[in-house]
């Protein structure tokens, strides 16, 4: 299988998932490079967001915390940006000072340059900078193909009470 094709397994055997749900930009609706790794979804594990990155990220707090195992998607890098507050000093804080352990798969990507080039402000890499902020929250960039199944499954599976922040390659979405 191709990176895409792994991608795409690994989101229909999350939503086979009980506590599972899809939150995000281009997750019913078209539009991202993510959006067509979701098309065989069941819509009713499918919440489309607008461009409210801080707010979709609290939603996804506030709904692990009540025992869901959201999949909080962030088309790119650059968007997470917005929610940084939510899962810096909120998501990752919050097993430091309660007994709670809420769980989030948060899933973004490493800008396309390919076909397209969008420039700087979307192609961005923050994975080292992520990685030294987080300190409950697990950072795992996928650069390889035969990663990327067993890394969403362990996102899920784990029993640590971690949430796991995953960084996709969307050049690779069409290799």
């Amino acid at each position: 299988m191709n990176y895409f094709q792994e991608l795409k397994k690994s989101m229909e055997w999350l939503s086979k998932q009980d506590k599972t749900i899809f939150i995000g930009q281009g997750v019913e609706e078209k539009g991202t490079g993510i959006s067509n790794s979701l098309i065989d979804i069941p819509k009713n594990k499918l919440l489309e967001m607008p461009v409210i990155e801080e707010f979709q990220m609290g939603i996804c707090n506030g709904m692990a915390l009540d025992g869901h195992i959201p999949i909080c998607i962030f088309p790119r890098w650059n968007f997470l940006f917005l929610a940084v507050n939510q899962l810096v000093n909120h998501l990752d804080k919050i097993p430091i000072y309660s007994d709670y352990r809420p769980r989030i798969i948060i899933r973004t990507a490493i800008g396309s340059i390919n076909p397209l080039n969008p420039q700087t402000q979307h192609i961005g890499d923050f994975t080292t900078s992520f990685k030294t902020m987080l300190s409950t929250i697990e950072v795992i960039r996928l650069d390889n193909v035969n990663e990327i199944f067993s890394a969403y499954e362990y996102a899920y599976n784990r029993n640590d009470g971690k949430s796991t922040l995953l960084i996709e390659w969307a050049d690779k979405y069409n290799n």
